[in-house]
């Protein structure tokens, strides 16, 4: 039963195929590819009778008219036969964890290139895929998620196009391979990439196949089984690219929210606010983190929080978020640095943030709030040094338990005398601090 199957889905997508559509491109295009370690892998496999080709984005990106910076190449020699025909010819070979799917890394002239067999998928949860090696190009092409990333590249300048990638790429549409539920279900991320490859593309914000559209819906749940990291990934070129607001929103109409760790009442459209209004102001969106961007759409920082534990992203990216929810409020109203370099001042000598680290924080929250002459008036302004030495203090105190929390009050004093106070006039001030902090005796351990 399962051959059968099988045999019916290959006449039907061979139907869907229709036929190979060839092309080739101009020598100029061609020579973005061949530089001389492209043409030395090129004369490898060709001398040991293996066809080789540049598959996926780099034709995509040719196609486009850009240029390609990260070549994978698909070839109809084994994992076997490339360590062989490498060993051979004295290539390096590096990262051997690819090679159960299928992936050789080879390095050349200090470049490394990922040559993968080609392949069918056996087996399929959702999220990793058992595969088996073929020699049929056609059946590799039908395996990838989207038409405009299907194509390949032969090394004479020839491109073979089995499911219209080229006709959509000028069109401008983003389609999946075959069937949508099929390839969705194969790897539920796919949902995802179809958003960013659709902001990448797309001639328009809302042009979006409505079947397509129903399809992710009904298959949203699936996102539900894959990690965060891959999610967060994913999500950041969204958003920062373009149509990224817009495109959120879509995402959440698809109900794709809970399973991404976004909340239902989380606004694209006010994502899309944000990047119109910086672009109102001179503020190109593209450039602000997708942290900033997304920090628009969330209400409260309890949710912030529960899409951080989902998405898993790094500790800078989620201080940045909570950083804006925190304090966009009081920046957006105020037209006073002395707030910024009161929070400057907090995070450098306070919490022992680097100077460096606190200023991009404070960036993003202004370029957030579109204070652009706050910003050039903080980043013309010096941050003094804390004036009070530790061990002078310590020596002015009756308890040094008392050391933190005297320093604290010193701090604010110094903060509220325009960061003006010297040590001796904020000195001036321990006594009296002192004797209101009552210290809580330990008991002895027994």
């Amino acid at each position: 039963m399962f051959s059968y199957v099988r045999a019916l889905r290959f006449v039907n997508n061979r139907l869907l195929c229709k036929a190979l559509h060839t092309m080739k491109i101009s020598e100029e295009q061609l020579a973005l590819v061949l530089r001389p370690s492209v043409l030395r892998l090129s004369a490898i496999f060709a001398r040991h009778q293996h066809e080789l080709r540049v598959a996926g984005g780099a034709v995509r990106d040719l196609l486009r008219g850009l240029v390609p910076h990260d070549l994978d190449f698909a070839t109809t020699a084994t994992p076997d036969e490339m360590k062989k025909m490498f060993e051979e010819e004295g290539v390096r070979m590096i990262n051997e964890t690819g090679e159960k799917h299928g992936t050789v890394t080879a390095r050349i002239e200090d470049e490394n290139f990922e040559c993968t067999t080609l392949r069918i998928d056996i087996k399929t949860d959702g999220r990793h895929a058992v595969v088996r090696f073929t020699k049929d190009w056609y059946l590799d092409s039908n395996r990838r998620d989207l038409t405009i990333n299907s194509m390949f590249l032969g090394m004479d300048g020839t491109v073979y196009d089995y499911f219209n990638g080229k006709q959509h790429l000028d069109e401008r549409r983003v389609e999946f391979v075959g069937d949508p539920d099929k390839r969705i279900q194969e790897d539920y991320l796919r949902i995802l990439r179809y958003f960013r490859f659709y902001g990448r593309i797309a001639k328009s914000s809302d042009g979006h196949s409505a079947s397509v559209l129903e399809c992710i819906t009904r298959n949203a749940e699936g996102l539900a089984r894959i990690s965060g990291e891959r999610i967060w990934s994913e999500l950041q070129k969204i958003i920062v690219g373009n149509y990224g607001g817009q495109l959120v929103q879509k995402m959440i109409d698809c109900n794709l929210g809970p399973h991404i760790g976004l909340p239902d009442d989380f606004s694209g459209s006010e994502c899309r606010s944000l990047c119109d209004r910086c672009s109102a102001c001179g503020i190109d969106p593209h450039a602000l983190q997708p942290m900033t961007i997304l920090a628009a759409g969330f209400n409260n920082v309890d949710d912030a929080f529960n899409f951080i534990a989902r998405v898993k992203c790094s500790k800078k990216e989620r201080e940045l978020l909570v950083f804006i929810l925190d304090h966009r409020g009081a920046v957006i109203a105020t037209k006073d640095i002395k707030i910024l370099q009161d929070l400057l001042a907090d995070m450098v000598i306070d919490q022992k943030v680097s100077e460096k680290l606190a200023r991009n924080r404070l960036e993003e929250l202004l370029k957030y709030a579109c204070q652009m002459k706050l910003l050039e008036d903080l980043n013309s302004w010096n941050l003094p040094a804390f004036p009070v030495v530790g061990g002078v203090l310590v020596s002015r105190l009756d308890d040094k338990r008392k050391t933190r929390l005297v320093t604290k009050e010193l701090f604010e004093l110094w903060k509220q005398s325009n960061f003006s106070a010297t040590q001796d006039e904020l000195l001036l001030h321990v006594d009296e601090i002192q004797a209101n902090i009552k210290l809580v005796s330990k008991g002895k351990k027994k």
